[in-house]
């Protein structure tokens, strides 16, 4: 299996408010791909990040294997996630993929 983390910072122009709701729609549109795109074993969004965090929120997913990692980055379910929910909201994304 491969583990496939990335790591946010929202805009520095977006209101505590408005990004408390930008990461619940990340959330949503993110997690909300499971049974949608094949290979996805497990995928969660953490949005409530202790005041020590310096970013915004983190993805953690599971996917069957690097094929199904790859699959996922160009499926149009994911795309359009990424391109309307992610993407235009965030500034900083990190990501670490791994065999586990």
């Amino acid at each position: 299996m491969v583990k496939h983390v990335i790591v946010w910072t929202l805009k520095d122009e977006y209101s505590a408010s408005e990004k408390e709701d930008i990461k619940k729609n990340i959330k949503e549109g993110l997690e909300g791909l499971k049974g949608k795109v094949p290979g996805i074993v497990e995928i969660k969004v953490y949005i409530n990040g202790l005041e020590s965090s310096n970013t915004d929120l983190i993805l953690d997913s599971t996917f069957e294997n690097e094929d199904a990692l790859k699959g996922y980055a160009v499926h149009p379910e994911h795309v359009k996630v990424a391109t309307e929910k992610v993407r235009p909201y965030t500034s900083i994304r990190s990501c670490f993929d791994y065999e586990i």
